[in-house]
């Protein structure tokens, strides 16, 4: 029997590497005795064939594998010669740690304390920050501007501070208010120039506030650029003009007292207005108010504008003449009563021995008494008396028209020597009608007391001059004077005054005379 036997590959696809296959691998078939030893042989070497290919299958393999390793090795070698390297997450992380302490230390150094600047994006090198601490400083802001809100250090000086200041100089802001402007809103350092500041100045037009006046808006309220226009700005405009605030007044209003577009209506307008309601003065006249003297709503309510009430109250004034004493003089509520009213009330009754009821009454009449210097006051009773007024005369003249106590003092000598001289009247006309010194010598007293002359006419000093030209001229085509318009009653506040619609067009009370090299 002859077997034949083929020593061939079976799939070519693969390098075999087999050091023991031999060369003539793929040969010619050959007979093979048929003896049993040679097909044992044969046997023999099948096997130890089959045993030896797995191990060139695994030579291959590590082979392969090496050759692989080696090329990678050799990528990354080459990768780590060039001029970009990659570090680990770690090493970044190290890294800006590292850089970060050196920062605060920094900071450390020239008094800066950055305990708030953690999670805050900062430079990454020191003279980085060095930079943005000198252009703060060359604002004029100090190491205490800083500390008081260590955030602005966040900001970079090209792309955020430089921006901002450009566009508030382009605005009008003077450079002489910058430092004051940064130190009481930092944050505009921070804000986008079209998403944040420029949409509130277009408000602020829209509300009639003059394009010369913005830059004094901002300088004066520099905090309304972080408002948001859907939001307190416009509900309480929206309110005052609910209240009887004329629109065309709010453009001159808010010029005059711009901070009213950060008050919140619930919690401070509203309150405000309904008070003096129960007070007694009317929503329309309120609103007349308020045109007049916007910064009214800045009182504190419960801090001071109540407290002042009961201090009125405690001075003897009525409560029926309180909406009369607000609508003269809407300081009151503001000021600081409680120290000065006791201190008022005591020199009055120094210098002319007035009493608690008398300082009561002046205060009604003039409600300014509080805020009198003393100096003046002193000045205007030693001319009264020097008058002739005797000290009971001087304490009637000042409680019938404390204003005695506050007008020019050369006018008073010379309506007071007309009086003496020309009128011949005896002193107690006056002490009846002090008054008599709030009118115009020229423009009211010499005409006025030439006409009843003419007509032989006798007649108090109230008959004469507390009326209107018109009044008076209907007074002159009497053949007789009628006794109850001579009974003049005590002159008070008009509240209907305030009810009148203004004419008057709103204008700034900003003054426009400034260099434009000031600006920003």
């Amino acid at each position: 029997m002859k077997v034949i036997s083929y020593n061939r590959i079976i799939n070519p696809s693969f390098l075999l590497i087999n050091h023991e296959l031999p060369s003539n691998t793929f040969h010619q078939p050959r007979l093979i005795s048929t003896s049993a030893p040679s097909i044992s042989s044969f046997n023999m070497k099948k096997k130890d064939l089959m045993m030896r290919l797995p191990c060139c299958f695994t030579t291959r393999a590590a082979l392969s594998s090496s050759v692989k390793t080696d090329t990678y090795s050799g990528s990354k070698k080459q990768k780590s010669s060039s001029f970009y390297t990659h570090p680990s997450l770690l090493e970044m992380k190290n890294e800006k740690a590292a850089n970060r302490v050196r920062v605060y230390e920094f900071l450390r150094g020239i008094g800066i304390v950055p305990d708030e600047l953690d999670g805050l994006e900062l430079p990454v090198t020191v003279e980085v920050m060095r930079e943005r601490v000198d252009f703060l400083h060359k604002l004029g802001l100090t190491i205490e501007d800083i500390n008081n809100y260590p955030l602005v250090l966040g900001c970079s000086v090209k792309k955020n501070m430089i921006p901002v200041l450009d566009y508030l100089g382009k605005l009008g802001v003077r450079k002489s208010t910058l430092t004051d402007f940064l130190r009481r809103y930092p944050q505009v350092l921070h804000a986008s120039v079209v998403v944040d500041l420029a949409p509130v100045v277009k408000y602020l037009q829209g509300m009639d506030i003059k394009p010369n006046d913005i830059p004094r808006v901002l300088e004066k309220y520099p905090e309304v650029l972080g408002f948001k226009l859907e939001g307190t700005m416009s509900t309480s405009v929206a309110y005052l003009v609910g209240i009887g605030v004329a629109r065309r007044e709010i453009g001159g209003l808010l010029t005059r007292y711009p901070e009213i577009l950060g008050m919140r209506v619930g919690r401070v307008i509203k309150p405000f207005v309904e008070y003096l309601e129960v007070l007694g003065i009317p929503r329309l006249a309120v609103a007349r108010l308020i045109e007049k003297h916007p910064h009214i709503l800045g009182f504190g309510l419960q801090e001071r504008v109540k407290p002042n009430i009961q201090s009125l109250l405690q001075c003897h004034v009525r409560e029926t003449t309180l909406p009369s004493v607000i609508a003269q003089y809407p300081e009151i509520l503001g000021i600081d009563m409680e120290a000065k009213h006791p201190s008022q009330q005591e020199f009055l009754n120094s210098i002319i021995e007035s009493t608690r009821e008398d300082f009561g009454r002046v205060i009604e009449k003039m409600p300014q008494i509080i805020s009198l210097s003393k100096a003046p006051v002193v000045k205007h009773v030693d001319f009264l008396k020097g008058c002739g007024f005797s000290s009971e005369q001087v304490r009637e003249m000042v409680v019938g028209c404390p204003q005695v106590l506050a007008l020019n003092l050369d006018i008073m000598k010379q309506s007071f020597e007309y009086f003496k001289t020309t009128m011949a009247r005896p002193l107690e006309d006056l002490v009846a009608f002090p008054a008599f010194f709030t009118y115009g010598l020229e423009s009211t007293i010499k005409p006025r007391h030439k006409k009843i002359a003419e007509k032989g006419l006798k007649c108090s000093l109230a008959w004469l001059l507390n009326c209107s030209d018109e009044k008076f001229d209907q007074r002159m085509s009497y053949d007789i004077i009628d006794m109850e318009e001579m009974e003049v009653g005590e002159s008070s506040f008009d509240m209907n005054t305030l009810l009148e619609p203004r004419n008057d067009e709103s204008a700034s009370d900003f003054d426009e005379d400034y260099s434009e090299d000031d600006n920003v």
